[in-house]
């Protein structure tokens, strides 16, 4: 039993980091990377569609994404998408194609992504203690309706905390790491 519960709560755990490297990958540093545009959604036939299941998504250089929709008809509807979301970046739409410059980033740009990436991290560390404190409230009732003990309950909080720490670490790492790209020149 005590295996199980807590393969399920390492596994939230690790749901969590996965959901936080995405956060992280949704961040521009100055490069062009298409995990920017996940985040984008356009209206297709009435439906809120993810930018990548209407149009190909290129990277001719650097600095550039191009963005080809299958249907023309949405190039301005992508554009305005792009355009109301967070990127910070202005498109340029050619009649056939969307193109995205991403200019180098200034220092005050880069500080700005780097406080957007410690709210990431910090906002995962937060879903990690929730998901500590739900197995927290799970042991103490399964001890409250005998099915464990005081012991193996004390045994239990000390494993899930290793776990917590483990993957609040592994977060903190991330949030280094990111926060390291985003202010190399």
């Amino acid at each position: 039993m005590t295996a199980e519960e807590n393969k399920v709560f390492e596994a939230k755990m690790q749901k969590t980091v996965e959901v936080v490297k995405g956060d992280f990958a949704s961040v521009r540093a100055g490069r062009a990377n298409v995990a920017v545009l996940d985040r984008i959604q356009v209206e297709y036939y009435g439906v809120m569609t993810p930018l990548q299941q209407v149009a190909s998504i290129s990277s001719p250089d650097p600095r550039t994404l191009m963005i080809q929709p299958w249907d023309g008809s949405i190039l301005k509807t992508i554009e305005k998408a792009i355009q109301t979301s967070d990127l910070g970046i202005n498109p340029q739409n050619d009649g056939k194609v969307i193109r995205l410059a991403f200019p180098q980033l200034t220092e005050e740009r880069r500080k700005e992504l780097a406080r957007q990436v410690q709210k990431y991290g910090e906002n995962g560390k937060v879903a990690i203690r929730n998901i500590r404190r739900d197995a927290m409230d799970q042991f103490k009732a399964m001890e409250k309706k005998n099915e464990i003990t005081e012991d193996d309950r004390k045994d239990l909080e000390d494993e899930l905390q290793k776990l917590t720490d483990k993957y609040c670490k592994e977060i903190d790492t991330l949030t280094a790491k990111k926060e390291e790209e985003l202010m190399a020149v």
